[in-house]
């Protein structure tokens, strides 16, 4: 148990101060509780002797304050540790989002997007129930344990041995319950797990599902998987409704003692009725304080499972880092303004494989100067978004393969690298907000004019001002409310907005027709001036503005030049020209 829980120490370090006020708190909040019963066993034997209406007003006003007191530190105590926990829970939600922030995309195809949505919500929750509610009904057990113990060992300490005897089964109950409830609660939160991830790809995948009409299918796959959901957790729930009722057993046994042994005791005139009365107020004290063991048996074991799950996550190294950055380069990337690249791109000797073995990329030797451009052609799976993903280290070659003027791009830092570089992927991704604020993702500080230029360059600014509310329209979830050429379009503005030295867009034009494509490459012509490009293409259209164009084919590069010297060789782009050129002729002939 220790072990899983030190992933946590820092942030009890972070927040001791936090808990040691709280524990202070809890230990006066117990000690004045452990004053009632003392004041009313005395009451009661004030009453055998002289009973006056002062003397019970007196009892009665010590109870009162006795309970403005503890009732004000309770107060304290719970606003200060409960609080404390909720600050932890806040910073480790952070930390493991940001931490997430930095993984690469290789990271995010190992794990489904809701098993990462569980363990930062409902683990994270789980958590935060062992830091909060579990440490203070285990610290408020123990301290009034301790101010009431010595008071009943005083007053009879044959007595105290009776009622202490069934506690130890007690300790063993938990023992055996707590290990059953740590298993059976990491098979329930794999299972949540599984139902998180099954619900968002069928909410991101809700128009698929209804082309292909699968609802019903989906819904009996979603209700399996429910049902298996209900079924670990009504095992849990039938575990921990053993667990109450046989600590309350144990408890009602050693209440069961105390009735037996105590009045025995006072009938032999060992013990007065106050002393008994005391005794007893004692014990039902400490009735729930013991039953929240099991509770807190619970907590803790549920936030051990989750804190195990959320370190694996935690754990999980960025393969891209800053390791081998150069530190010359991130000293100058903080100064204002920070160094530009200059943009040149080379490629030596590229070879490049995934995890799985699978070799993409191979022996690529490819220069493009700063300020050129270079267009990339080839059939489907030849490795083009692979190679340009190589340059922002969306993905990592091997040591010295890319190279961005001159030096290796694993010595420039990330923040540096990717601020030069506007990116546009083949699977254009929208945020849930307005188009403004998508444009500007990259350029917050970026003005409305800056934006609508940018717009305008990627042939959609006149679309969105047709739009009711123009630039503020918000595009629904992954831009759901775009076409596909308009989504397009909005992140060639994106990229444009940043005034990157490098400009990468990966079949960005796919998703328009070849009018829009021409006035878009007409836009971006101004835009490309002075900047390194790289466009991957499966349209010639597209490809022949290119100061350059390479053909990939299998991972390696068999054809490069311009596009009147790859006519005239006759190889894959001279064949694709004629093929294309055929279609369009056709088509205009219909």
């Amino acid at each position: 148990m220790f072990n899983r829980l030190r992933p946590l120490f820092p942030y009890l370090k972070r927040y001791r101060l936090s808990f040691a006020w709280g524990l202070v708190a809890l230990v006066v909040y117990n000690c004045t509780k452990a004053l009632v019963p003392i004041v009313v066993g005395h009451a009661i034997d004030n009453m055998r002797h002289h009973l006056t209406s002062s003397a019970v007003a007196n009892a009665a006003m010590r109870l009162i304050g006795i309970a403005v007191v503890s009732g004000t530190f309770l107060y304290i105590a719970r606003q200060v540790l409960i609080g404390a926990s909720r600050e932890i829970e806040f910073d480790l939600r952070n930390d493991l989002f940001a931490h997430l922030e930095t993984q690469p995309p290789s990271f995010f195809q190992q794990h489904r997007t809701g098993d990462i949505m569980a363990r930062s919500t409902n683990d994270l929750s789980a958590v935060r129930q062992l830091l909060g509610p579990a440490i203070m009904y285990s610290a408020n057990t123990v301290v009034f344990t301790a101010a009431a113990l010595p008071y009943m060992i005083r007053t009879s300490p044959h007595l105290t041995l009776y009622a202490f005897v069934p506690l130890p089964f007690a300790s063993i109950l938990v023992q055996y319950f707590g290990a059953r409830i740590h298993t059976r609660f990491e098979r329930i939160q794999a299972m949540f797990s599984d139902i998180s991830a099954q619900a968002e790809e069928n909410f991101s995948g809700a128009r698929l599902i209804r082309a292909f009409a699968q609802e019903d299918a989906q819904i009996a796959s979603f209700e399996r998987s429910n049902q298996e959901y209900i079924r670990r957790s009504l095992l849990l729930a039938r575990l921990m409704a053993m667990l109450w009722p046989t600590l309350e057993f144990v408890l009602g046994i050693s209440l069961m003692m105390t009735l037996l042994v105590g009045g025995h005791q006072v009938v032999e005139h060992r013990m007065t009725v106050g002393q008994f009365t005391s005794y007893n107020v004692y014990m039902v004290q400490l009735i729930w304080p013991m039953i929240a063991i099991g509770w807190v048996v619970n907590l803790v074991q549920r936030g051990a499972a989750s804190v195990v799950r959320i370190d694996a996550l935690m754990k999980q190294r960025a393969a891209i880092n800053d390791d081998h950055a150069d530190p010359a380069l991130a000293s100058t990337a903080s100064q204002s303004p920070a160094p530009e690249l200059q943009g040149s791109i080379e490629f030596r000797q590229l070879s490049f494989s995934y995890v799985d073995g699978t070799e993409v990329l191979h022996e690529i030797d490819l220069s493009i100067p700063a300020g050129s451009s270079l267009a990339i052609v080839g059939p489907t799976g030849s490795g083009k978004s692979t190679l340009v993903s190589l340059i922002p280290r969306l993905q990592e070659a091997r040591p010295g393969m890319v190279r961005i003027d001159g030096r290796p791009v694993a010595e420039y830092p990330l923040a540096m690298l990717r601020e030069a570089i506007g990116f546009v992927p083949q699977e254009t991704f929208l945020f849930s907000e307005t188009i403004r604020e998508n444009i500007a993702f990259g350029v917050p500080s970026a003005s409305d004019r800056s934006i609508e230029d940018a717009a305008y360059t990627a042939y959609i600014g006149k679309e969105i001002l047709e739009f009711p509310k123009a630039f503020a329209t918000v595009v629904g979830e992954r831009g759901m409310t775009l076409s596909g050429g308009q989504k397009q379009r909005t992140a060639i503005a994106r990229a444009i907005l940043r005034d990157p030295r490098i400009l990468i867009l990966d079949d960005a034009l796919a998703s328009v027709d070849t009018y829009t494509e021409e006035q878009i490459l007409t836009s971006l012509e101004k835009a490309m001036l002075g900047r390194t490009t790289i466009l991957i293409a499966h349209r010639v259209s597209t490809a022949r503005s290119a100061d350059r164009i390479a053909v990939l084919e299998a991972g390696r590069i068999v054809e490069l030049g311009t596009h009147e010297e790859l006519l005239e060789r006759g190889g894959y782009y001279s064949n694709l020209f004629d093929k294309q050129r055929l279609e369009e002729e056709i088509a205009t002939a219909q």
